[in-house]
């Protein structure tokens, strides 16, 4: 069938609900009720049958199926946990009840009222002795037997994915489980939620392009947060020694399976800890989320098993190029040499970078996406690490690590810069970069900058990606499948 076809047809089926629409109300019907007492819902009623049995029961929810035999019908409808089937009769609902249910369109909502049994062939269902319409449907859902495959129109069209595909559904309902048990396992050890400025008259805390507005009463420009790390950071300055923020972030930038421009992350700092204690914290929060969504901590992504379980395998960014790639620095000592070791596996590098940038290039392009089961990467090059305090063996890397699963970053975390001097020439030598064209590179910061000369103590932070953990946790290819509405562009026109 063309296109054009399938438009007509639309057309039609959306004619003839509105025709529907327009016979109840000359009828004196209401098609959008303000509430319905329910009491119960599907699941509670199907999985606990023996004591339901015999019993009245009232639920609520969407028509899916609609099945007319003469005198007697089939219906399914849908609540949030389920659905389950409805019995109607011509004898019991009398003459004008039976038809008016059976003028109902698929996708219209009711509230049922009926005792609970179950057929020869052993389903349960409700057989109804009074029903109200609650809202009328005005657009056909999609065919059900080829259901709603385009990826495209379920993310923009979530309400409909939601409503046609079971297992979107449980897929948002454990990312909720997930976020939850993040939450408890924080809060567990001794951890304090706190909420911080998502508006930033400065951008910072990562290296990120950010979206800008303007503040009118103000009168001034303002950044959509990229990250929470200065402000909470601040807060540790001040006397609040372990706190957490789960948080939106916005980053104006490419998207992808893995990126997203609007992002969720976990971001916490903890006193007189560092990166040794902040490794320990996620590899056995993210063990504990798993064991107690998924009930293990050895899960299936993309066909491959995967073991959660802590410890993690740890690596500095040197010895994994090493293992991963034959490339040996600490034997590539100069910038001439370490551009000729990316060139020798396939890298062709911008002029002007230094040994630090190319280590960091080597291992994103040769080294990530080998990093299947847990692990961290620690010792980042200072160059890309601002915020990270500098090695004490090497003042050429920072104490900075990023956990990897799947060939995938997952966080990021750092012994934390706690020397305001050293950090306002971090700073500068960002915004050199900046003046250089730079637009990810962070400005200057000199609030944060006052508040590390007030005297930070040592501190270990920890930011989590969310999304990406709800990915891994729920088998999901995409960022897309695990946010509720991801960033698209809008349509042309509407049907």
């Amino acid at each position: 069938m063309s296109e054009m076809e399938n438009n007509e047809d639309l057309h039609k089926l959306r004619a003839e609900k509105h025709r529907h629409l327009e016979e109840l109300q000359e009828a004196g019907e209401e098609p959008y009720a303000k509430n319905y007492d329910r009491s119960h819902k599907s699941t509670q009623v199907k999985e606990n049958f023996a004591e339901f049995e015999g019993k009245e029961v009232s639920l609520a929810g969407r028509l899916m199926a609609l099945r007319s035999h003469g005198k007697a019908s089939f219906a399914d409808i849908q609540d949030f946990e389920g659905t389950i089937q409805l019995y109607l009769k011509y004898d019991v609902l009398g003459e004008e009840d039976y038809e008016f249910f059976g003028d109902l369109d698929i996708g219209d909502l009711v509230g049922v009222e009926g005792e609970v049994f179950k057929t020869n062939r052993g389903e349960v269902t409700v057989k109804v002795t009074d029903y109200e319409l609650l809202t009328k449907s005005l657009r056909p859902l999609p065919e059900k037997f080829h259901g709603l495959k385009d990826k495209e129109l379920r993310y923009r069209r979530r309400y409909l994915d939601l409503i046609m595909n079971r297992d979107v559904k449980d897929n948002f309902v454990r990312r909720s489980e997930i976020i939850r048990s993040m939450r408890e396992y924080l809060e567990e050890k001794g951890f304090l939620e706190v909420e911080t400025p998502m508006m930033h008259p400065v951008a910072g805390g990562a290296n990120a392009r950010p979206f800008i507005t303007h503040h009118n009463a103000l009168d001034m420009e303002m950044y959509l947060r990229i990250a929470p790390e200065l402000y909470l950071k601040r807060l540790i300055v001040g006397g609040m020694e372990k706190v957490f923020e789960i948080n939106r972030n916005f980053r104006n930038e490419g998207m992808s399976y893995k990126h997203n421009p609007e992002f969720t992350m976990m971001e916490l700092y903890q006193a007189y800890a560092d990166y040794h204690d902040m490794m320990e914290l996620t590899e056995n929060m993210i063990e504990h989320i798993s064991r107690e969504v998924l009930g293990t901590a050895v899960i299936e992504y993309e066909d491959t098993e995967i073991d959660l379980s802590a410890p993690w395998k740890r690596l500095t960014m040197v010895e994994a190029i090493d293992e991963y790639a034959d490339l040996d620095f600490t034997q590539i000592d100069t910038v001439e040499k370490a551009y000729e070791a990316a060139e020798s596996v396939g890298l062709e590098l911008e002029d002007g970078l230094s040994r630090g940038e190319i280590i960091h290039e080597i291992f994103e392009e040769r080294v990530e996406e080998k990093l299947i089961q847990p692990v961290f990467i620690k010792d980042y090059p200072i160059e890309v690490s601002p915020l990270a305090r500098r090695h004490d063996d090497d003042p050429n890397f920072t104490y900075r690590f990023e956990p990897f699963i799947y060939g995938r970053e997952v966080g990021n975390a750092f012994t934390e810069l706690n020397d305001p001097r050293e950090q306002k020439r971090r700073f500068e030598k960002q915004v050199e970069r900046r003046e250089e064209g730079d637009e990810e590179a962070q400005m200057m910061d000199e609030d944060f900058v006052r508040a590390l000369e007030y005297g930070m103590p040592p501190t270990g932070g920890l930011g989590i990606g969310v999304d990406r953990i709800v990915m891994l946790l729920t088998n999901s290819s995409s960022i897309r499948d695990v946010i509720l509405f991801p960033t698209m562009r809008p349509e042309d026109g509407d049907q």
